[in-house]
């Protein structure tokens, strides 16, 4: 004799599976019965009210005054820069997140990214400080730069920032940790009907401050123009908006030492919906490094003061008018095309 479950255990089946499916399981799971369609109803509310799905200081909400229809974006969200899935597994968490992997092992370990950086990314100092505060007993962390903040007085452009790593004995709390630990301003997504979603400030940020970093899958160049080559063919269809971002380290001489490749697409954090302006935007791109890292980070900082409710923007890059998707950033420097990885 069979047995079926009833309602409340179907619920509770619901309460567990559901909230991990991605939007189109969970459309075709609230068809099913009405209970299935309450659940659904609750997991999308759930999920347009906090993108980073509770993991960052603020809960970032979506908002769409388009009435497409659409309530979110769904990716699995990060905090911190990962190995490619192919590599590492990533473990669904409820409302689409990813369960943290060891900092160390993704950031630091010298075997596991050998393949994604060159030899001169790395440094093997580190400071021994128990106390990195200004003012302190040990006084300023010696891995501090001396132009420490210069940076932001430069202007439009990639920016190097030097902090403490998996090699420094100081904790957390280090003021040269600034970057690490998480986003702790408020923002909110707000889709437009040319642009798609953007990320807006949801307070005044003043000039200088940390904004986010772009959290997503580190790649190598072999298999970033693989998944760019099928971005590109869904993109031009109006299927994907794709958020794999080229990051190139240039030595002194102008030549090219480092290629970083970091795709969001499927796996990031908020800062895959940061839009392109051609004049530059409002955000300085720095390339943040630890002590001890074999690959640099990239971090935002607001370059001006940010108003609440501006969107957020930086460059992408140069265009070069004939290549790129059509750019609708509206600002008076437009050239009306988005750069292409291969700018």
């Amino acid at each position: 004799m069979k047995k079926t479950l009833d309602e409340s255990g179907l619920l509770r089946v619901a309460e567990l599976v559901l909230p991990r499916l991605p939007p189109s399981d969970l459309a075709a799971a609230a068809s099913s019965c009405k209970a299935f369609g309450r659940e659904v109803a609750s997991i999308s509310s759930r999920r347009a009210s906090d993108a980073s799905r509770g993991v960052e200081s603020h809960p970032i909400p979506f908002f769409n005054p388009t009435l497409d229809g659409q309530p979110y974006s769904f990716f699995l969200y990060t905090r911190l820069p990962v190995l490619p899935s192919s590599s590492m597994p990533l473990s669904a968490r409820p409302w689409g997140g990813v369960d943290q992997p060891d900092k160390s092992r993704t950031l630091d370990d010298a075997s596991s990214m050998s393949a994604f950086a060159s030899p001169i990314a790395g440094s093997e100092s580190g400071c021994g400080c128990k106390d990195c505060s200004f003012g302190g007993e040990l006084g300023i962390c010696p891995c501090l730069s001396p132009e420490e903040g210069a940076f932001l007085a430069s202007g439009p452009g990639m920016e190097l920032m030097l902090e403490c790593g998996a090699n420094c004995s100081c904790g957390d709390e280090c003021l040269n940790r600034s970057t690490q630990r998480g986003v702790s301003v408020k923002l909110r997504i707000v889709k437009d009907e040319k642009k798609g979603w953007g990320l807006h400030a949801a307070q005044f940020i003043a000039r200088g401050q940390f904004v986010c970093e772009y959290a997503g899958e580190f790649l190598t160049t072999e298999e970033a123009r693989r998944r760019q080559r099928t971005y590109d063919e869904l993109a031009s269809a109006g299927k994907l908006s794709p958020a794999l971002l080229v990051v190139r380290e240039h030595l002194p001489s102008g030549k090219a030492c480092l290629r970083v490749n970091i795709d969001a697409t499927k796996v990031g954090n908020i800062a895959r919906f940061i839009n392109h302006s051609c004049d530059g935007g409002n955000l300085l791109t720095v390339l943040v490094r630890s002590n001890g890292s074999l690959l640099p980070r990239l971090c935002f900082f607001a370059m001006k003061d940010i108003l609440d409710g501006e969107e957020l923007a930086f460059s992408y890059g140069v265009s070069d008018h004939r290549r790129g998707l059509p750019c609708y950033c509206g600002s008076p420097s437009c050239v009306g095309r988005l750069p292409s990885e291969e700018t």
